[in-house]
């Protein structure tokens, strides 16, 4: 007989295998079983399915890597295949008095399997508060001292622990996340409630819309006929005397829609009116910073553009998955295209029409004036991902609520936004509640 493969051997083939085949592996024999239970093959596979880790380095609570895939698994299947009558809880948190502006997880959205996870939310209001809340227990766990203008937006530091919020007057202030302690304020020169919180290399930071590498940001106005621009970021933290920013301009884009691929370091898709026909025009661009002795030029190549088709009404939302899916809502309706033009499928799961869209590598949530949440999950076997319609969540009265407006989710639980038809928000949290064991 040949003689068998040595255990150093073993670990090479074995790190071409997925779990599945790797735990078919371990059941050959005594010295397979060992090889199959090495910590850096189950790191690996968690840092290949889900790329946060590659960034973060998080250690999965105190359990093994193998362990915690297992278990991550299992709860995204579960939550993929949930009932929405039998694996969800829903709790109705009421507290602010006024509308509900901005919501965000302070909780990390890492999985954690060691009996302390918790999903913890902000939300800022109309009601001049900032409050934090415990969705799995359905309790409000701080709120602020009224603040002196309405608060309209918030961003958070999950791994800082810092809550921010700006309100109507440009007033931007830090919070911690525990307490509700007030940290630090300053004033912007004039009120904007578009913010964006960037974790980048040198620190944390403030922005509008910030690519996947914190090294772009696009800024541009709704309300006005200036270009939109896209800054070097460097550049706006450290600026050198008496030279402006480096950016670069958008000319042929009026009043665009833009997201960032997150898949790729700088890629750019801007949607805007064709010059000619004035039918929308969807473009893809790709941004690089090209050093010439102590100037820093910005290189923009358009990689891909087509014309939307007459057949879908101007669109009020739009997202991207990955390097090449986008995701476009229109009214009642969820389009989902390749950066080429491919329409890879199309939802009309809502009655009424869609005010906001969650996207996340392993799904898409959606919250509407109907009253409900319509839950997809990405495909990933065919050469696009695309989304398969798994169910819907219901939530509110039609007598005292108008709709949901807002919807966030982390990896066990979704919270919507319900806005009362007497001007009050509530937040009507969904959690998943079928634990493994």
């Amino acid at each position: 007989m040949e003689p068998a493969l040595g255990a150093h051997e073993l670990l090479h083939v074995f790190s071409f295998l997925e779990a599945r085949d790797l735990l078919c592996a371990a059941q050959v024999d005594k010295m397979w079983n060992e090889v199959a239970r090495t910590e850096e093959l189950w790191r690996q596979l968690c840092c290949r399915r889900w790329s946060s880790f590659k960034a973060s380095g998080i250690v999965p609570g105190t359990q093994t890597w193998k362990e915690y895939y297992l278990c991550r698994s299992e709860l995204e299947f579960r939550m993929e295949s949930g009932r929405p009558g039998k694996d969800f809880v829903c709790t109705a948190l009421a507290g602010h008095i006024g509308s509900i502006d901005g919501l965000a997880y302070i909780s990390t959205n890492e999985c954690r399997f060691d009996g302390r996870e918790k999903s913890v939310v902000c939300s800022v209001s109309s009601d001049s508060t900032v409050r934090a809340w415990d969705l799995r227990e359905g309790k409000e766990i701080w709120c602020s001292p009224c603040q002196p203008t309405a608060l309209v937006n918030l961003v958070t530091y999950p791994q800082l622990q810092l809550v921010v919020t700006v309100d109507e007057q440009g007033l931007i202030k830090a919070w911690e996340a525990e307490t509700g302690r007030e940290r630090a304020s300053f004033c912007l020169p004039t009120s904007s409630s578009a913010l964006e919180a960037c974790n980048h290399p040198e620190g944390p930071f403030l922005l509008l819309l910030c690519s996947p590498d914190c090294q772009w940001v696009f800024a541009s106005t709704q309300n006005s006929d200036l270009d939109p621009k896209v800054f070097h970021t460097a550049s706006l933290l450290y600026p050198l005397d008496d030279e402006t920013p480096v950016f670069t301009t958008f000319s042929s884009c009026v009043r665009p829609q833009a997201c960032w691929a997150p898949a790729e370091a700088a890629r750019l898709i801007v949607m805007h009116p064709d010059g000619n026909s004035m039918q929308l025009v969807i473009t893809t661009y790709e941004l690089r910073a090209k050093k010439c002795k102590k100037k820093v030029d910005i290189v923009v190549q358009q990689i891909a553009s087509f014309l939307l088709p007459d057949t879908i009404k101007p669109p009020n939302l739009m997202k991207s998955h990955g390097s090449q899916v986008l995701l476009l809502v229109s009214g009642l309706q969820l389009v989902l295209f390749t950066i080429h033009g491919l329409q890879l499928a199309a939802f009309q799961d809502h009655q009424r029409p869609i005010t906001s869209v969650w996207v996340d590598p392993s799904r898409v949530i959606t919250s509407s004036l109907d009253l409900s949440l319509r839950v997809y999950v990405w495909n990933k076997e065919k050469k696009f991902p695309v989304l398969k319609s798994c169910y819907h969540l219901l939530g509110g009265s039609h007598r005292w609520a108008s709709g949901y407006m807002h919807v966030e989710s982390d990896s066990r639980s979704i919270v919507g936004v319900e806005a009362r038809s007497v001007g009050t928000s509530v937040l009507r949290s969904f959690c998943f509640r079928v634990e493994r064991g």
